[in-house]
């Protein structure tokens, strides 16, 4: 990470990292998700499971190497993936109000030069988020605040009435956008006619866990020695540091 991501992340909560995927990957990820995923009877992908049983490319999602830095930079050496799942509006589709904060395992720290957090996401883009777009949106510098998200209005929870300090960050089809679920956050009516198509990949430190089960290695097919350690459930223990690529 560079000074200014630090103090970006530290400042607001969420950083956006540009072009961490291709074009050609883009196309690949949303191929297999058309022709793949499940769809409901109006043509929507909708539930929350896991995509790394859809093969390869969302495997590879698992320790991306522009990204493993990131996470053993914020999350420490031994991070885990705790959970994944995919998020696909249609326009005019809603989604849940404001939430988070600080409470569990969603927590934000610095200390002696260090970030540290607990349960964060690297959400994938995989089409355009403009600004106005609607879908992700937060209140940056929320994961260090005082208060709590029952401080503020209903109609600002539920995005019914709009507030100065409420932002959609916009977000290119390749890009990763990070944030902490100390952060306030939630998802706003998807207003553009292109799709919202957006897969989150959640982290948490390698001795915390917040799903109520981990996953079953068995099921997914071949991995990477790293792959499995990130996969692991979590402990104190038997977690070994993941290496950025060069190391």
């Amino acid at each position: 990470m560079t000074d200014e991501e630090r103090f970006i992340l530290d400042l607001e909560g969420y950083l956006v990292i540009e072009e961490v995927l291709s074009a050609a990957e883009v196309a690949e990820l949303n191929r297999i998700a058309d022709t793949e995923f499940p769809h409901n009877d109006d043509g929507s992908v909708g539930g929350e499971w896991s995509m790394l049983p859809f093969g390869e490319p969302f495997k590879r999602l698992i320790d991306h190497p522009r990204l493993v830095p990131y996470l053993a930079e914020l999350l420490g050496p031994t991070f885990r993936l705790d959970h994944d799942y995919c998020i696909f509006m249609k326009q005019g589709e809603k989604r849940g109000g404001l939430h988070g904060g600080h409470g569990g395992d969603h927590w934000y720290g610095y200390r002696n030069g260090e970030i540290r957090n607990g349960l964060s996401v690297m959400t994938y883009f995989l089409s355009d988020a403009p600004a106005g777009a609607g879908g992700f949106a937060c209140v940056p510098g929320s994961h260090k605040s005082n208060f709590g998200v029952g401080e503020l209005s209903k109609e600002v929870r539920n995005f019914e009435h709009p507030a100065h300090y409420v932002r959609q960050p916009p977000a290119k089809a390749g890009d990763v956008l990070f944030f902490t679920e100390a952060l306030m956050h939630g998802t706003m009516t998807w207003r553009e006619q292109t799709e919202r198509r957006a897969l989150l990949f959640k982290y948490s430190p390698g001795y915390s866990s917040w799903a109520l089960d981990w996953y079953d290695l068995d099921r997914l097919g071949e991995l990477t020695d790293q792959q499995r350690r990130i996969l692991a459930p979590p402990s104190v223990q038997h977690h070994r540091p993941v290496l950025a690529e060069g190391e």
